[in-house]
């Protein structure tokens, strides 16, 4: 057994599968050195990451696989399942001995949860386009900071640089550590050493715009005003706005 032990990134990931194939390691497992264990068993190989290997097979795959299909690969390394890199190989490996198109072969155990997976990572992330609140800081910039269970900000950057396009914004994954900035032009990722909640009652006065408090509580008397007591279905409400995501919303901290 061989060990390709990559960076963690997913061009990284993309030139170990190349190295699979270009060793033509038949027993091969991928492993990100975050999570990589060291096996006495296994010959372990380390990958440089390389552009031109990784658009090779990411080309590889574009002539093999829809849109959906490569935004299903894509997702399920945005995932950070402990098996990502299994079930990524195992699909790459079967793409590309087939002649036709195995996307949508739902006979087979993996193509189904590669289907499943890529449909959870998505349904976070509309849910989080919709439910993030931003707070105006100094500085005129808007920040948000979100927790995630998988890593979406790769995927959720494009809505907002389209919605706020006259904003600079930031979204910070507290979890991951990084988040993203907008800066008019274009959203390049950014690293803090300490993140505040996004609360702004949780923010240094001097750091938070004069009006923000006031607009949190407009729009909190808002929501009050616009709320019907005698309709309220609390189980309706929390299918279609799970609890865990209240924390994001101004209207919930009331």
């Amino acid at each position: 057994m061989v060990h390709f032990v990559y960076d963690g990134s997913f061009e990284g990931l993309l030139t170990a599968v190349f190295d699979v194939y270009e060793g033509k390691a038949e027993r091969a497992q991928l492993f990100s050195i975050k999570t990589y264990q060291p096996d006495v068993f296994a010959e372990r190989r380390d990958v440089l990451t390389d552009s031109v290997k990784a658009n090779r097979v990411w080309k590889g795959l574009f002539r093999k696989l829809s849109p959906q299909g490569l935004l299903n690969v894509y997702s399920v390394y945005l995932s950070e399942r402990t098996d990502r890199e299994t079930l990524l190989l195992a699909f790459f490996r079967r793409v590309f001995a087939e002649s036709v198109s195995i996307e949508d072969d739902f006979s087979s155990p993996l193509i189904v949860q590669i289907s499943q997976i890529s449909r959870q990572i998505h349904r976070e992330k509309h849910r989080f386009e919709a439910f993030v609140r931003f707070i105006h800081l100094k500085g005129n910039i808007y920040f948000a900071s979100i927790e995630p269970d998988f890593n979406i900000l790769p995927l959720i950057g494009p809505h907002f640089a389209e919605r706020y396009a006259d904003q600079r914004w930031i979204i910070y994954d507290t979890r991951r550590q990084y988040g993203l900035y907008y800066d008019l032009q274009q959203v390049q990722e950014v690293y803090f050493e300490a993140v505040p909640d996004s609360s702004v009652l949780d923010l240094p006065s001097d750091q938070v715009e004069e009006d923000e408090a006031l607009m949190q509580q407009l729009w909190q008397v808002y929501f009050q005003s616009v709320n019907i007591g005698e309709r309220k279905n609390m189980k309706l409400h929390r299918k279609h706005l799970p609890i865990r995501y209240w924390k994001y919303l101004t209207e919930k901290k009331i």
